[in-house]
């Protein structure tokens, strides 16, 4: 249509993404969303909507971006629960030392921010934590481990993999990283054995 200006969705929701996972929902203003997408704040909030509902559109796309590669890693879990716990953390890891994305990770920065969420979006980043939850015990309760043992390392692991966000935010080095993931598998293993 002439004089409508166009504009790739898919390319300015990512932007909007990595600009929300680089500097957290209330550091990120219109101005910085602007700046990332190349659209102007009438053309955001038109096309995008104000900046609660592109945080959520932002925060889905990440979950389910990361989601079907933790699923993926997931998928051995029966045959072989270690090592599928083991790419499980590979998938973050991988993720921490891409330097094309930002460090740390946007649920876990979103989990943290939810004291200053509005309700919807607390509620919206507490669901996207409690997935990844659910996704590892699913995993290890097919890898044999009881109901209560999986909801236990489900928990554990979880709490770890966002951890290791922070944890690649403050500094840490992949070294340090993979020790972190070396204690929970081993932990899993032995639990395993039991």
């Amino acid at each position: 249509m002439a004089g409508k200006k166009q504009f790739d969705m898919d390319a300015a929701l990512n932007a909007a993404m990595i600009q929300f996972w680089r500097d957290g929902y209330t550091d990120t203003s219109l101005d910085d969303l602007s700046r990332a997408t190349g659209l102007n704040r009438s053309s955001i909030y038109s096309s995008l909507g104000d900046k609660d509902t592109l945080f959520l559109r932002c925060l889905d796309r990440y979950a389910a971006r990361y989601g079907e590669k933790y699923d993926a890693a997931l998928s051995c879990a029966a045959s072989e629960p270690v090592a599928a716990v083991r790419a499980f953390f590979d998938v973050t890891l991988e993720r921490i030392a891409d330097p094309e994305l930002p460090d740390g990770c946007l649920i876990a920065q979103s989990a943290m921010a939810i004291p200053v969420l509005s309700p919807s979006v607390a509620a919206h980043a507490q669901q996207a934590l409690g997935f990844q939850r659910l996704r590892l015990r699913a995993a290890l309760e097919a890898g044999r481990l009881t109901d209560q043992g999986a909801e236990a390392f489900a928990a554990h692991a979880a709490a770890v993999n966002q951890s290791l966000a922070v944890m690649s935010r403050a500094g840490a080095t992949p070294a340090q990283l993979l020790a972190i993931v070396g204690v929970t598998v081993d932990a899993l293993s032995q639990a395993l054995r039991a």
